[in-house]
């Protein structure tokens, strides 16, 4: 059954992919604009919290008394890092541009740090903006402790303190990207009465689930990465590289970096893309899904990260949201849902407005392995597939018999056993296939040759625990080891990652199990620096029959 077993990290194309990237890394396409001289900014305000501890940000205002709605993000990566020009009158950027692919065009001011809201634009809008350091970030004194509840009351203290600045309206928003937008759960959740609404723009919720240790698979590539260079831009308490290798299950050390979702009740909305599977995409819906807030929107997209959030479609979402809650003025709310469907990654086919996710409509669709290789309506008959885990991957076509959208959550369910392998790993996707070819989505780190979805489970952490946020089955709890035996029988579901993607009669759906990331690494033409812990040497086997069939659940959404 050799025609089942496939090498997804061996596709055609990356000579191409690979000259497009040093292009952009060469060269990316960032422009920088000056700020305006009718901007005020005030360099490093202090703000002395209860404890003696003093913070600095700079603030940014229109000319005149105000009063002003205020937007903050905080932060430990250095609010002075902007863009500088230099002695030949061009711009030196952020190099996160250059290591992380950006193919699309961004343009922000030279006071826009990094994954910060350009505080020139929203200014400009007649908004205040503070950008802060947070406590050992930057110019702040003190030692800070990222994720932390301690992170969250200083930002929360800083909140009070700028409602009462004789500029400010007394409303306060939060704003931002990644960690931007990660600061904003904890101190969302303590309710500080002057912060009127948040939007975390692509922030992970977990720091286990969706980026340390996905699916119990360690991430040792850009994990890596940001830990040395938080360690090396802030004074932190705690080293959390160390800490992960003391606590390799999910136990009370990371719950303790995890928000309480369900506190938040104040207006939110979230970007959950689907192109950061690697990073804030699962975490971002589960901000959705999980809040407490009666006003919470979500806005999906498949686009390039900075180009999408400093784009004029995304601001005009941002400003009506915040003109709502901070300006208390007559705009309609926006819808539960923005949904955006691609059917590759520079199309988009739909963008429509929904309600609730996933959608009530859907229609769960279960697509059985087939010993020919093919993913069918029906069970099959008994059969099985063998895979060497680090070299090949099981793989299963499924002939989309009409055009179909496929919008939601995924789940694999598997029979499986493994040899020779001390704790197995196993990493999956989905692909789309079209004239006889992968199909390229937008991925993380500005990945542009990635998967529709993605999932992966550490066999040994298989242990299930129904979560509320689930929309079918339990996901696994990672709290308790189980040694995998050798030869043993096992059950296992897999969630994948959310996505909303079209497909037209006659493309095909591909299903791909490995024991190893499905992508190379290589920083040109790879998933760089995306990387997981692969599973050790050996053997997984596939089973199904029609009693105990092994399936892929996929969301149909009837035309």
């Amino acid at each position: 059954m050799s025609h089942l077993l496939d090498r997804p990290w061996r596709r055609p194309g990356v000579a191409a992919y690979a000259r497009s990237r040093i292009r952009a890394a060469i060269r990316p396409p960032v422009t920088v604009y000056p700020m305006p001289l009718d901007i005020r900014k005030d360099q490093d305000v202090p703000v002395r919290l209860h404890d003696g501890v003093t913070l600095r940000c700079n603030v940014f205002r229109p000319e005149g008394a105000g009063p002003f709605p205020v937007l903050l993000s905080a932060h430990p990566y250095g609010k002075d890092r902007v863009p500088r020009r230099t002695r030949r009158g061009t711009w030196r950027i952020n190099a996160q541009f250059r290591i992380m692919h950006q193919p699309a065009p961004v343009r922000i001011s030279d006071q826009t740090s990094w994954e910060a809201p350009d505080p020139v634009w929203w200014v400009q809008q007649g908004y205040a903006v503070l950008n802060l350091d947070t406590r050992g970030g930057g110019h702040s004194d003190g030692r800070g402790e990222l994720l932390s509840d301690q992170e969250a009351a200083d930002i929360a203290e800083v909140i009070e303190w700028a409602a009462v600045q004789p500029w400010s309206n007394g409303r306060v928003g939060m704003l931002g990207v990644s960690y931007l937008a990660l600061s904003q759960y904890k101190v969302a959740a303590l309710g500080p009465p002057a912060l009127r609404a948040i939007c975390p723009w692509e922030g992970f919720t977990d720091a286990y689930r969706d980026f340390f240790t996905p699916g119990g698979v360690v991430e040792d590539g850009f994990s890596r990465i940001w830990l040395a260079m938080t360690k090396r831009v802030a004074r932190l308490r705690t080293d959390l590289g160390a800490e992960r290798r003391l606590h390799p299950t999910r136990d009370g050390w990371w719950a303790a970096l995890t928000p309480d979702l369900s506190r938040i009740t104040v207006p939110m909305l979230v970007c959950a893309s689907f192109s950061d599977a690697n990073l804030h995409s699962v975490g971002s819906m589960r901000a959705f899904e999980a809040c407490g807030s009666v006003e919470r929107h979500v806005y999906t997209h498949r686009g390039p990260k900075w180009a999408v959030f400093y784009g004029e479609e995304a601001r005009r979402t941002q400003l009506a949201f915040f003109d709502r809650h901070l300006r208390a003025r007559e705009v309609a709310p926006l819808p539960p849902v923005r949904l955006e469907v691609r059917d590759r990654a520079d199309h988009v086919v739909a963008v429509r407005a929904e309600e609730e996710w996933p959608l009530t409509r859907t229609r769960w669709r279960r697509l059985y392995l087939s010993a020919d290789g093919t993913l069918e309506a029906q069970p099959t008959a008994s059969g099985h597939i063998s895979f060497p885990l680090r070299r090949r991957a099981a793989a299963f076509d499924h002939l989309v018999p009409e055009e179909v959208e496929v919008t939601g959550p995924m789940l694999l369910h598997l029979r499986l056993r493994t040899r020779d392998s001390v704790d197995p790993r196993l990493f999956v996707g989905v692909e789309k296939w079209s004239g006889g070819e992968p199909v390229p989505f937008q991925g993380s780190y500005g990945y542009g040759r990635d998967l529709v979805a993605q999932g992966r489970l550490r066999l040994a952490l298989r242990r299930p625990a129904a979560l509320p946020h689930r929309p079918h089955g339990p996901a696994p709890a990672f709290d308790t080891l189980q040694p995998i035996v050798d030869g043993e029988e096992l059950e296992v579901e897999i969630p994948l990652s959310p996505s909303a993607t079209s497909y037209r009669a006659g493309e095909r759906l591909r299903l791909l199990v490995a024991g190893r990331g499905l992508a190379p690494r290589n920083p040109f033409f790879g998933h760089f620096p995306a990387h997981y812990r692969a599973s050790p040497r050996g053997e997984a086997t596939l089973l199904w029959d029609a009693a105990r069939p092994s399936f892929l659940e996929i969301p149909v959404i009837p035309s």
